[in-house]
C-alpha cells in the first residue's frame, strides 16, 4: 500500500498514523493489515474509574444515606460523584491517545454520536459508555436493543416516566427519528404505537435493567403494518427490518469514515451488506478492503472533529495535561466536549466544526499546547468574552495551559525525516499553493518548530 493509502487508513479508523507504525506496517498487504486493524479491535476492554467511595448510593436508599451521613454530606458526596462525569471524560480521551487498540476506540466515539445521549450519574454514563464499546462492532440488532434498555438512555429520553396509563413518546420517536431511521420515515401512529411497547421499561439502582409489569400495555399494537402485542424488542425487530435502517445507518458510516459527500453508488453497495445481517465488522472490513475507499476523492477531505484535532497532535507528539480541567476548557472552546453532547441530535460535524471562531482557534491550539503553551493575553481578540470566562473560572489567573510535551519521543521518530517528508508525514490534503508558497519561505529553525508551524496551516484541519 502507498503511503498516502495507510494514512488515510490510520486516520479513518484511529487519529492518524506516527513515522515508528508506518516503519512497522509500510510492507504489510492490504488484506493482512486489515486483518491485524481488526484482530486488535476484537478485545473489548471496559473504561472504568475507581468509584468506591460512592457505592453507598447503590447499596442503600437516599433516606438511609441522609440519615448516616447528613444532608450537607450527602449533597457534597453526590455532587463530588456528578463531577466524576468529568474524569471519565479525561479518562477517555487518554483511552483514544492509546494506540493498541485505537480502532475499536474510534467505533465507540463514532456510535456516541449516533445514540446520542447525556447523564450525569457516574455509574450509568460510564455503563452507557461501555455498553457503546462493547457493541461498537458487533451486531446492530443487539446493540440498539441493548442501548434502549440503558438507564442514560431512559433517564435522557422519559422512557422511564412511559406507563401504560400515560405514554411518553420522546424515546420511541427519537429512536426511529435519530437512531434508525431518519426524519420521514415513520408515522404519528407509528410512534404511538411504539411507544405503547416500551411502557413499563425502567432499571434499578445499580442500573440493571426490569420490567415494571403494572405500567406495561400488554395490549395489541399495529406498527408498520404488522399486528400483535408487541414489546419494546420486537417493535425493535420490526424496525431493522426496513431497508432504510440499514441505509440510515450507513449514511452515517459513510460521511464519517469515507466522505462527507455520499456517493451513491457506493452507499447501495454497503447498505445491502449490512442489511443482510447488521454485522457492524463486516461492512466495516468490507469498506477498508474496497479499492474505492482509497480513491484520491476521499483523501484528505474531512475536517477533524476538535477530538480528532487534539488526539491526532497527541500521536506525533505525546502531551499530558497536568491540569486536567484545561483539557475541557479546550473541548469547550472547539465544541466538542465528549459526554456533553449539545442535544439529542449530537454534533453536526463536518463544515459544522469550522466558524470564523474556531478556525483561528483551532489554527492556534498547536502552539498552545506545543509552543510552551502559552495563551498571551494581548492577543486573545476575538476570543476575549471566552476567555474572560476561563479565566474567572480558574483560582490562579495564568497565561500557561499546564502541560508535559515528549519532544524527545517526537525527535526520536522524525529526527531521520528531511523537512519534505516531515510534511507528508503530517499532512495528507492538497495543499494550496499560497500555502506551500509560505512554508517554503519559513525560516525553519528546527523540526519542532517546522512540526508546529505544519500543524498551524489550514490543511492540517483535514484527514
Amino acid at each position: 500500500m502507498k503511503k498516502i493509502h495507510l494514512q488515510h487508513l490510520y486516520w479513518r479508523s484511529g487519529f492518524g498514523l506516527s513515522n515508528k507504525e508506518f516503519q512497522e506496517i509500510k510492507s504489510f498487504s492490504k488484506s493482512k493489515l486489515i486483518l491485524q486493524l481488526f484482530k486488535q479491535a476484537s478485545h473489548y476492554n471496559p473504561l472504568e474509574l475507581d468509584l468506591s467511595e460512592f457505592l453507598i448510593f447503590l447499596d442503600q436508599p437516599t433516606k438511609s444515606i441522609k440519615k448516616e451521613l447528613g444532608e450537607k454530606q450527602y449533597r457534597e458526596l453526590k455532587r463530588k460523584s456528578q463531577r466524576k462525569v468529568r474524569d471519565l471524560n479525561q479518562a477517555w480521551i487518554e483511552r483514544l491517545c492509546e494506540h493498541n487498540n485505537t480502532f475499536r476506540e474510534k467505533m465507540t466515539l463514532f456510535w456516541a454520536n449516533v445514540f446520542v445521549c447525556r447523564d450525569n450519574n457516574i455509574f450509568f454514563i460510564q455503563q452507557y459508555n461501555n455498553t457503546l464499546r462493547k457493541h461498537a462492532l458487533g451486531n446492530f440488532r443487539e446493540f440498539v436493543k441493548a442501548i434502549a434498555k440503558e438507564p442514560s438512555m431512559s433517564k435522557y429520553l422519559n422512557n422511564r416516566q412511559n406507563k401504560k396509563k400515560s405514554p411518553n413518546e420522546n424515546f420511541a420517536r427519537e429512536l426511529m427519528e435519530l437512531f434508525t431511521l431518519g426524519v420521514g420515515n415513520y408515522t404519528e401512529k407509528d410512534i404511538k404505537e411504539s411507544a405503547r411497547a416500551f411502557t413499563g421499561w425502567s432499571f434499578n439502582k445499580k442500573g440493571k435493567f426490569y420490567l415494571r409489569k403494572k405500567h406495561h400495555d400488554y395490549g395489541k399494537k399495529t406498527f408498520f403494518g404488522k399486528t400483535g402485542n408487541f414489546d419494546g424488542d420486537e417493535i425493535i425487530d420490526i424496525i431493522l427490518n426496513q431497508k432504510q435502517c440499514a441505509k440510515y445507518i450507513c449514511e452515517k458510516i459513510y460521511t464519517y469514515f469515507i466522505n462527507p459527500r455520499i456517493d451513491k453508488k457506493r452507499l447501495e453497495e454497503i447498505t445491502t451488506i449490512f442489511y443482510k445481517d447488521y454485522d457492524i465488522e463486516k461492512v466495516m472490513k468490507h469498506i477498508f478492503l474496497s479499492k474505492w475507499f482509497y480513491d484520491d476523492k476521499n483523501i484528505g477531505v474531512k475536517i477533524k472533529s476538535p477530538i480528532e484535532l487534539i488526539v491526532g497532535i497527541n500521536t506525533i507528539v505525546p502531551v499530558t495535561f497536568q491540569k486536567k480541567k484545561q483539557l475541557n476548557y479546550l473541548q469547550k472552546m472547539m465544541g466538542q466536549v465528549l459526554l456533553y453532547p449539545n442535544n439529542v441530535s449530537g454534533w453536526k460535524g463536518g463544515r459544522f466544526w469550522i466558524d470564523s471562531n474556531t478556525l483561528m482557534f483551532r489554527m492556534k491550539l498547536p502552539s498552545l499546547i506545543l509552543n510552551n503553551a502559552i495563551i498571551n493575553l494581548e492577543e486573545k481578540g476575538e476570543f476575549e468574552d471566552d476567555f474572560n470566562m476561563y479565566y474567572k473560572q480558574v483560582k490562579k489567573r495564568t497565561r500557561y495551559l499546564k502541560i508535559s510535551k515528549n519532544w524527545n519521543f517526537f525527535l526520536s521518530e522524525y529526527s531521520n525525516l528531511t523537512y519534505t517528508e516531515l510534511k507528508e508525514q503530517l499532512i495528507i490534503s492538497k495543499i494550496d499553493e499560497d500555502t506551500n508558497q509560505f512554508l517554503n519561505n519559513l525560516n525553519i529553525k528546527s523540526k519542532k518548530n517546522y512540526c508546529i508551524q505544519l500543524m498551524s496551516i489550514p490543511e492540517y484541519q483535514l484527514c
